[in-house]
């Protein structure tokens, strides 16, 4: 059955919001729709002009007998600051604020709409990156890493406290944490990372960055390369980090009256340069 040219383009851009990072033929494309190959390029070309129009993602079309089109979730630098503007105005609430310095974060991390903003927001920064697995430890940063996992078409592991008889054999490290000092336990089942596999870390919050700092020796347990480190937020921390490199899209400040100052974090910086994506 042949279909209209606007609920074509209509389902193509479905189709490609909901399989980003992989090549679909053009051939799938035209059997599904009743439409010659021709005709499927120039509606690519139109959804391909409006994605870029509107700072949603990238569409690139690959020619030829196996090409196809590809398409990779991508903000523009406006909405990266649009929502990292609303992110702020949520968060810089005093009630926010825990003891040690920590953030209230689990009901925002449990909102679908922002999960969906900040997975495509971090899957931006590695649109030209080789990246074959997300990581994160349980328990609150699991929502954000499968969303960045999702966007990025990657499988994502998560790693554990303690072992888990589900979870097979496990490979453990010891780490210090940042901010108690203590020595703590960290285990990853050695059927969920490959060798030489590139990994993102993905967390909810940084403070003396033990954490990170565990997952990484993890990653070289592994013979695995770590390529990214992101978090939803960081905050203040006196002394040295145990880590560095971190990519945060927030920044909390804790005042000596109890109050709570929000910012945006590097990821601005970091990923839209003046040569970047505008």
């Amino acid at each position: 059955m042949k279909i209209r040219r606007s609920n074509r383009l209509v389902d193509i851009t479905r189709y490609l919001l909901e399989h980003p990072h992989k090549l679909v033929s053009l051939k799938h494309f035209s059997e599904n729709y009743g439409a010659a190959k021709s005709s499927i390029s120039e509606d690519l070309s139109i959804v391909k002009k409006t994605m870029a129009e509107f700072g949603i993602g990238k569409v690139d079309t690959v020619p030829g007998a196996s090409g196809g089109a590809f398409f990779a979730p991508q903000y523009s630098k406006a909405n990266a600051e649009r929502v990292i503007a609303d992110l702020v105005e949520l968060i810089a609430d005093p009630s926010r604020l825990l003891p040690g310095g920590y953030v209230y974060l689990s009901d925002l991390l449990g909102r679908p709409e922002i999960l969906r903003e900040v997975g495509q927001l971090i899957a931006t920064q590695y649109i030209d990156t080789d990246v074959d697995v997300i990581m994160t430890v349980e328990t609150k940063g699991i929502p954000l890493a499968q969303s960045v996992a999702m966007y990025l078409n990657k499988p994502f592991v998560i790693v554990r406290n303690s072992s888990h008889i589900t979870e097979g054999s496990t490979v453990s490290v010891n780490y210090v944490s940042g901010s108690s000092k203590r020595i703590k336990k960290m285990e990853l089942s050695r059927r969920t990372l490959k060798q030489g596999a590139n990994v993102v870390i993905i967390d909810d919050f940084l403070k003396g960055g033990g954490t990170m700092k565990g997952m990484q020796s993890l990653i070289k347990e592994f013979d695995a390369h770590l390529v990214g480190m992101n978090v939803f937020a960081e905050g203040q921390f006196e002394g040295e980090r145990l880590v560095s490199g971190v990519t945060s899209l927030l920044k909390v400040t804790a005042g000596p009256d109890d109050s709570l100052t929000a910012q945006a974090g590097n990821f601005l910086t970091q990923v839209f340069t003046e040569e970047g994506n505008e």
